[in-house]
């Protein structure tokens, strides 16, 4: 029964966020003796403010900075495999009103009630990543629940993310069900891609880009157009299947320019399509002093802001990438920039690629601001749930 899991208590005037619908309890707003301090990491347990009133059910942990993550306020519901299944369900519900093929991110974490969790579904197959001990623990509970809802062919287990580190928990990719025998194949935007699972970034693919892909993929008909960061080709080779009458694929990584060029074949567009091996910002200024150009230009890197302290260095990095990149545009050309770091907002990177033009001396228009589809959605009290934001520009 729920009334005999541990509880925990928010200290006097602290309870209103989490009253108000925020899905997180920091561990400074809560009353933590040594009582608290014994509940095992990963447990589940009720929060109580000063009052009395429970407030609902969250996973714990002690000892990080997010010590509660609210799973459910009804506080009478057990967190059991039904549990999950219905979280599972909804999500399901969702997806398939926005998409007609299996190709999807399932579970965005607390967006879709399930804290730390991610899932994202290849077809029959699907990838999930745990992100803090709770979930870690109960990964038999929702790896059944995946079984009941979806019963699909494999499952690969990348619980290899940074965020697994605050947690204490080790790192681990394999295969929890079936077997996952190299790149599988993604359909996306009518084109077919490839992601490796196993050894790729995340969870092997980037649904996130979606319909910025789609946007700029079809600016680019009949254009020159060069993706930096393209990874497994997901912005150029949609580019070329639209119509691009040549692209280059520039990244540092020799097995994903493989992978993309794999997918130009696959969607009949190799012969226009050229992959260059080599880092992103020595290639900028080396084509800017070649004096190269191209109608449109993409760039989406990795993430230059991985925390906080990293804000002022990465801020100048966007900046100079737009500089750089901004310089490679032909005249009436268009520029594609993204970031996908949390910690820069959207405000600060519109400056930040405002200065960048600047400084390569470029006018133009924003024709689309936007952050990451809707399979991705954004908890309303959760900005790091919006992290996305890809800007396309018209240059003159």
């Amino acid at each position: 029964m729920t009334t005999k899991l541990p509880a925990v208590h928010i200290l006097a005037g602290r309870h209103k966020r989490a009253l108000h619908g925020h899905p997180w309890v920091y561990s400074n707003e809560i009353q933590m003796d040594q009582q608290a301090k014994a509940i095992p990491a990963g447990s589940i347990v009720r929060v109580i403010e000063a009052g009395g009133q429970v407030l609902g059910l969250t996973t714990f942990n002690p000892h990080t900075l997010i010590a509660c993550r609210f799973l459910t306020r009804d506080p009478g519901e057990a967190i059991d495999q039904s549990f999950f299944e219905r979280r599972l369900r909804r999500a399901l519900e969702i997806r398939e009103r926005l998409f007609d093929r299996p190709y999807y991110r399932l579970v965005h974490a607390e967006s879709d009630g399930l804290p730390a969790l991610i899932v994202d579904r290849y077809g029959d197959v699907v990838v999930v990543q745990a992100n803090t001990v709770a979930m870690d623990a109960r990964l038999d509970l929702i790896l059944a629940a995946l079984d009941t809802v979806l019963a699909p062919r494999a499952i690969v287990l990348r619980n290899d993310s940074a965020a697994r580190g605050y947690e204490g928990l080790a790192e681990e990719v394999r295969v929890a069900k079936g077997e996952v025998a190299g790149p599988i194949a993604v359909e996306e935007n009518g084109a077919t891609f490839f992601a490796d699972l196993a050894a790729g970034q995340k969870t092997g693919w980037f649904f996130d880009q979606r319909d910025n892909r789609a946007f700029i993929a079809n600016l680019a008909r009949g254009k020159r157009t060069i993706d930096f960061y393209t990874y497994s080709g997901g912005f150029g080779v949609l580019a070329a299947a639209r119509g691009a009458s040549h692209v280059t694929l520039v990244d540092r990584s020799a097995l994903s320019l493989d992978i993309a060029m794999k997918a130009a074949q696959a969607n009949g567009v190799a012969d226009r399509t050229e992959a260059v091996k080599g880092d992103a910002f020595q290639l900028l200024e080396q084509y800017v002093a070649e004096g190269r150009r191209w109608e449109v230009v993409i760039c989406d890197p990795p993430a230059f802001v991985k925390s906080r302290k990293d804000l002022a260095v990465g801020s100048r990095a966007y900046r100079k990438m737009t500089t750089l990149a901004a310089k490679l545009v032909a005249p009436e050309g268009m520029l594609l920039v993204a970031s996908c770091s949390h910690n820069m907002e959207p405000a600060l990177f519109h400056e930040e690629v405002s200065r960048g033009l600047g400084q390569a001396g470029r006018q133009g228009r924003i024709l689309r601001f936007a952050g990451a589809g809707p399979d991705h959605p954004v908890h309303p009290l959760l900005p790091e749930t919006q992290y996305l934001k890809a800007m396309v520009l018209a240059l003159d």
